[in-house]
């Protein structure tokens, strides 16, 4: 489970890079239930925070990087970002964004793995991150889809420092890894890697990739605003045994993201 003690190793932060601000806050608005409050006034903000019943749940922002494409963007507490991106080259990943100040609230990077999956790391300064997970409408999991699990594992168990443990899938679909961070006991496992061929891809390019899972009431009755405000369906909605009922979504840019209604609620 994810929680707001931010632990090292653990998903702290998340924000979407769209081209279109305005069409993303309205989609995510109707799926999700968040509230979009610009950070500055007039038509041309270009970002801003989602929040879930006041509380702050994610962040958007213009995609200006080029080449890139529109995608969520996780962020995991690190101690020491200077330190966390000498770890990252040593262990054969690429930065693209140096340690940075944001200001008085904290300290980022972003990075890509070696097989070129990207995230990002958040040292605190005053804010330690989201205040709202695990709970309908915000962030309850995180998922690499890769084509090398193992090569995931020696990179950012290295990087991150996480544990790993394998399970079954339900249906002999394959092996899932389970994540969680170092020195913390199995049920404040975090995410997930996922091997799947090359082919499947296809999204990022070929490259491994990270998305959010994002918790909520009803699935299908998600899923249908998903498709009514202009994105679509990649998967499902499915009942996975012991997980929930999931569905594999787009917005309406191909932004990769997952509802669920966890098993039990």
């Amino acid at each position: 489970m994810i929680t707001t003690d931010f632990a090292p190793g653990s998903p702290c932060m998340l924000d979407l890079g769209t081209p279109d601000v305005r069409t993303a806050a309205a989609f995510y608005g109707a799926v999700l239930g968040w509230d979009y409050e610009p950070m500055g006034d007039g038509e041309d903000v270009e970002g801003g925070m989602f929040r879930k019943d006041g509380k702050m749940v994610a962040g958007l922002g213009k995609l200006t990087e080029e080449g890139a494409r529109p995608a969520w963007m996780i962020y995991y507490t690190v101690a020491d970002a200077d330190a966390t991106t000498q770890a990252v080259e040593r262990a054969g990943g690429t930065v693209r964004v140096p340690p940075t100040d944001v200001e008085q609230w904290g300290r980022m990077a972003q990075y890509s793995d070696p097989l070129g999956g990207r995230f990002a790391v958040w040292q605190p300064g005053e804010s330690r991150g989201i205040d709202l997970v695990d709970q309908p409408g915000s962030l309850s999991w995180t998922e690499l889809y890769t084509s090398d699990t193992a090569a995931a594992k020696e990179f950012y168990g290295g990087v991150l420092g996480w544990r790993f443990s394998d399970t079954e899938m339900p249906g002999g679909e394959g092996t899932y890894t389970l994540i969680t961070p170092a020195g913390l006991p199995e049920e404040r496992m975090h995410g997930g890697l996922m091997e799947i061929g090359g082919e499947d891809l296809a999204l990022a390019g070929g490259h491994p990739y990270w998305h959010p899972v994002f918790a909520v009431t009803d699935c299908d009755a998600a899923v249908a605003e998903v498709t009514r405000n202009g994105g679509s369906v990649q998967m499902g909605p499915a009942d996975a045994e012991g997980v929930g009922r999931m569905a594999v979504c787009l917005d309406p840019y191909n932004a990769d993201f997952v509802l669920l209604t966890p098993a039990g609620s």
